[in-house]
């Protein structure tokens, strides 16, 4: 993109949509300030809250309360009080008097800065995010992927900032909290600026779009709601398309007469005339929209295996006190579909990486049969190594492939040319994904473990990976809020945590799936 110019004023509720890798997710890291553009500026007049897509940021030993209470300042406030609060039970009555003295200042600093309704209102947004109350007390480093990034998009609201730059905030969300989020947006008096594949909350929320076109490399701006934007948008690309195949008609004649009267000398130079305007007429009117490629997703032959490929018994997880879930079954046969639901919090997460082999299991023990090749697609691309490039990491995956044949696999997931040479560190949410789903095409798996495999993609991309689990072969363990994915699956068995209930699937589970 150049030359690209807009404002984001109070009230302006702006989605930016494009398709993956057009650099949504690039723009808004600009906009943050945490990347610099090759030409232009960035003007920012008041506080600007961020939200990226791989929020892993913030010291893993800090609590959650006290991580979302930073965004004003306060955790340190909260922490004096809590330590003076202690200090003041001292049986020396000078350590005592130290303490109500330390306990006056820390409590003047908490008014300052909002006072106990700004820590009840953290708890609030917390809770209305789904994090749980018991959590609230438990260091970063023990929350799941998820549970940090719900912490983090509570640390944003929570924060006051008058822009807010919200990369994919719907993601991990329950219906409940998704629904809550949409009012807060609508009720945000300041700037917002949001990515999302949620039609949902670009209906309720946009006033605006900016629409980021890889093909044509512009951004086109729409001053309207969503269902107004998609309608313009359609009668754009019928007008361009209009006004080209005029232009293309106009220009063939004019090309058609030149061409006849170059044969003579003496017209040699009229018709050179007409050639040009014939140019003149194709450059000046935009290119019809090409066709958006989309991935080529198509999970792989699995390899032969036994009747049961993996078997888990008796696992069970806790984070010191903190019990996840307990005494979990599960048999995994040959071609299996098994889905997993539960409340965020439940460790649907936390049994697939144990799983996979990514962490350990309390008590019990995963137990693998004959021929097991696992596929493990992790919902925070954990799976990829971000130091190191796309064909790097592809070649990790697959290092039977030759160089050619790795690259192959990665132009059919749309990385071609320099883009195998790209960091995996600057790859978007969309494009990490794609990745991360081509490691799974070449591995031969006979068992998939999927953990919201759908997250970050555009509708196109998704429709693949919907495709690709209808028609795998192997079997299937998958995690998603993600009604359609659980469509495509097909599933024979519903596993719930954390009590780990097994049943049959019947179509009454299907209402629990965006609710957990």
């Amino acid at each position: 993109m150049e030359d690209v110019t807009f404002r984001v004023a109070a009230g302006d509720k702006i989605g930016l949509v494009g398709r993956n890798g057009a650099g949504k997710t690039t723009l808004t890291k600009i906009l943050a300030g945490e990347g610099l553009p090759a030409s232009g500026t960035v003007q920012a007049t008041g506080e600007v809250g961020y939200l990226p897509q791989d929020p892993r940021t913030g010291d893993p030993e800090q609590l959650v309360r006290e991580r979302i209470l930073s965004a004003r300042g306060l955790d340190d406030v909260v922490r004096r009080l809590r330590q003076a609060e202690e200090a003041m039970g001292s049986d020396d009555p000078r350590e005592r008097e130290r303490a109500m003295k330390r306990y006056t200042r820390a409590e003047t600093d908490l008014h300052a800065g909002g006072g106990y309704a700004a820590e009840s209102e953290a708890a609030q947004i917390a809770h209305s995010l789904g994090i749980a109350d018991r959590l609230m007390g438990q260091p970063l480093r023990t929350l799941s992927g998820g549970q940090r990034r719900r912490v983090e998009l509570a640390r944003i609201l929570f924060s006051g900032a008058e822009t807010l730059l919200l990369d994919e905030p719907t993601n991990h969300l329950d219906a409940d909290s998704i629904l809550w989020l949409r009012d807060f947006l609508v009720a945000h008096k300041g700037g917002l600026v949001v990515i999302s594949h949620d039609t949902g909350l670009l209906e309720r929320c946009v006033n605006k779009v900016l629409h980021l076109d890889a093909n044509r490399e512009t951004i086109d701006v729409y001053n309207m709601g969503w269902n107004n934007y998609l309608q313009q948008r359609e009668t754009d690309e019928k007008r361009r398309k209009r006004e080209r195949m005029n232009a293309e008609n106009k220009a063939r004649t004019l090309t058609d007469q030149a061409n006849k009267m170059r044969a003579k000398a003496t017209k040699a130079q009229a018709a050179q005339s007409m050639l040009k305007r014939a140019e003149k007429l194709m450059a000046g009117v935009e290119g019809e929209r090409r066709a958006d490629k989309v991935a080529n997703i198509a999970f792989p032959k699995p390899a032969p295996c036994g009747k049961t490929p993996l078997t888990a018994a008796e696992l069970s997880k806790s984070y010191g006190s903190l019990e996840v879930f307990t005494d979990v079954d599960l048999a995994i046969d040959r071609g299996s579909r098994v889905v997993i639901l539960g409340l965020n919090g439940a460790g649907k997460t936390t049994l697939l990486r144990i799983l996979a082999g990514v962490d350990e299991t309390d008590t019990g023990r995963v137990l693998p049969g004959h021929g097991l090749k696992l596929g493990y697609y992790a919902q925070e691309h954990e799976t990829l190594d971000t130091e190191r490039t796309v064909l790097e990491n592809m070649q990790s995956a697959a290092p039977q492939l030759t160089d050619t044949e790795a690259r192959s696999v990665l132009g059919s997931f749309l990385f071609s040319g320099e883009d195998a040479h790209k960091p995996a560190a600057v790859l978007s949410g969309g494009e990490k994904t794609r990745l991360a789903l081509a490691s799974l095409v070449v591995s031969s798996a006979n068992v998939l473990l999927l953990d919201e495999p759908t997250n970050n993609l555009d509708p196109a991309s998704r429709e693949e990976v919907l495709a690709a689990i209808r028609s795998y072969e192997g079997a299937i363990v998958l995690v998603t809020h993600d009604e359609g994915a659980v469509h495509a699956l097909e599933p024979d068995r519903v596993l719930i945590l954390p009590d780990g209930v097994e049943d049959l699937w019947t179509p009454d589970y299907a209402d629990l799936v965006s609710l957990a």
